[in-house]
C-alpha cells in the first residue's frame, strides 16, 4: 500500500513535512511559531513564546529553568526543560521525578487551555511520581508539590476550578523548607 502524501502548507519548512522523515542533528522539531500557552501557531504567524535550547543545555541547567519559569508561571516552558531533564536522566534514580515535574508544567498548560481532562491526568500522573520521592530530594518538598497538584485535580474534577486562560489556581512552592 502506497500513501499519497500531503502538499505542503504555504511557509512551513520542507523539512517539517509528513511523517517519513527522520529526524536529524539540525532538526530534531521544527522551530514551529508557538502562542504564550505552547500551542502551534500557522507556519507564517509570529512567535510569540521564545523557548531556550533546551537540549544544549545540562541537566541542572534544565533542571533550573523548569523551577525559574514556573515559579513565573510560564508553564510551557516549565514542561520542555523538565522534559528534556527527564530524557537527560533517563536509567538514573531522578528521571521519574522530572517526568513528573514535566507532568506538572503540563498539567496547568492544559488547564489553562481549557482541557479539564488532560489536566486531571497529567497533574494526577505528576502527583504521583514526585510524591515517590523524600522530602528534600534535589531540594524539592517533594510532599508538597504531590498534594496541591493532586487537590487541583480535585478542584477541576469538582467543577471548583474551571478550565481557561482565565484559571485561578497557586502554584506549588518546590523548594524544601528545613
Amino acid at each position: 500500500m502506497q500513501v499519497a502524501r500531503v502538499d505542503t502548507m504555504p511557509g512551513m519548512p520542507e523539512e517539517a513535512t509528513g511523517k517519513t522523515g527522520r529526524p536529524t542533528e539540525t532538526r530534531n522539531k521544527p522551530a514551529r511559531p508557538r502562542d504564550a500557552l505552547g500551542r502551534p501557531q500557522p507556519w507564517d504567524a509570529e512567535n510569540t513564546l521564545q523557548l531556550e535550547d533546551y537540549d544544549a543545555l545540562s541537566l541542572e541547567e534544565n533542571d533550573r529553568l523548569g523551577r525559574e519559569h514556573l515559579a513565573a508561571r510560564r508553564f510551557f516552558p516549565a514542561h520542555e526543560a523538565w522534559e528534556t531533564a527527564w530524557k537527560q536522566a533517563r536509567d538514573t534514580d531522578d528521571a521519574e521525578l522530572f517526568k513528573g515535574l514535566s507532568q506538572l508544567g503540563a498539567g496547568f498548560v492544559h488547564l489553562l487551555r481549557g482541557n479539564a481532562h488532560g489536566a486531571i491526568r497529567l497533574l494526577r500522573r505528576a502527583s504521583s511520581r514526585v510524591g515517590r520521592y523524600p522530602v528534600g530530594h534535589l531540594g524539592l518538598d517533594t510532599t508538597g508539590i504531590a498534594t496541591s497538584a493532586e487537590a487541583l485535580a480535585e478542584k477541576v474534577e469538582r467543577g471548583e476550578v474551571v478550565p481557561g486562560e482565565r484559571a485561578g489556581f497557586e502554584v506549588p512552592a518546590l523548594e524544601a523548607v528545613d
